[in-house]
């Protein structure tokens, strides 16, 4: 049954995203460690690693900010087995993961869109501020990833210029909190449109090379302003002072001549 688009309890606090679409994006998650794991031709100790990382990792960082309500990963009593069983699955079908040459890139931007929108969500239960919300779908959306290259030796994805990978899951999480706690759209549409926001965002900055910024430097430029301003200041004010000596000099002989007579 395809459930109404606007919520009939406009102005309530959202309930919690369902457990399965909490399980979704862990599984999918792990699946994007799996495929890094695969391409670093790492041991089944490093499959786990960065299953477990990829899946669980964005919302450890953000229940760690947040300090409200609990752990996810340690009260869920399927999250943990669920990126592990990813992992080892991952590892012993490893070969038919070439198959699929752009799996990583699609598993990693919709897991990032789950996550912002399971985060996002958290952020919203708890009653925290709309700035709060997007920081924490953020965070959630890019964290897992971020760990995953901290764990790697290598420079977070999220650091580098890219085609607007974190401020995909910004756009998202942003997306989810006006749907879900302003025009108060039902969860279900909410969190597929959240989604689609974030997958979105990726696909049109890859499709039209939109790179985040990068290398911007203004100093010379508002130095330039600046000594140009100074310069023009100090002109002026030279101006003014020489005009105020030729009044006072004349405003002092008209006072001489007074006296004289």
């Amino acid at each position: 049954m395809v459930p109404e688009f606007f919520s009939s309890a406009a102005g309530n606090a959202p309930a919690s995203i369902p457990v399965w679409l909490d399980l979704t994006a862990v599984m999918v998650g792990s699946l994007t460690g799996v495929l890094v794991a695969k391409e670093r031709d790492l041991d089944l100790v490093g499959y786990l690693a960065l299953s477990v990382l990829g899946g669980l990792g964005g919302g450890l960082v953000r229940d760690t900010i947040m300090q409200v309500g609990d752990v996810y990963m340690l009260r869920s009593t399927l999250a943990i087995p669920a990126a592990v069983l990813t992992g080892i699955i991952g590892f012993l079908f490893s070969g038919s993961l070439h198959r699929f040459p752009r799996l990583l890139a699609w598993t990693d931007i919709i897991s990032v869109g789950l996550f912002v929108v399971a985060g996002t969500d958290k952020a919203l239960v708890y009653g925290l501020t709309p700035w709060a919300c997007t920081l924490m779908g953020t965070i959630t959306g890019v964290g897992g990833g971020m760990m995953r290259d901290i764990a790697l030796g290598d420079t977070p994805r999220i650091f580098l210029r890219s085609n607007l990978y974190a401020l995909c899951a910004l756009g998202g999480s942003f997306a989810y909190w006006i749907m879900a706690s302003v025009a108060h759209v039902n969860q279900p549409w909410a969190t597929i449109l959240g989604v689609l926001v974030v997958v979105g965002l990726r696909m049109w900055s890859l499709r039209f090379n939109v790179l985040s910024p990068a290398g911007v430097d203004l100093s010379p430029t508002v130095g330039k302003v600046a000594r140009e301003v100074y310069t023009r200041a100090a002109a002026r004010g030279q101006e003014d002072a020489e005009v105020y000596v030729r009044r006072y000099a004349r405003a002092k002989f008209s006072r001489e001549e007074d006296d004289k007579r």
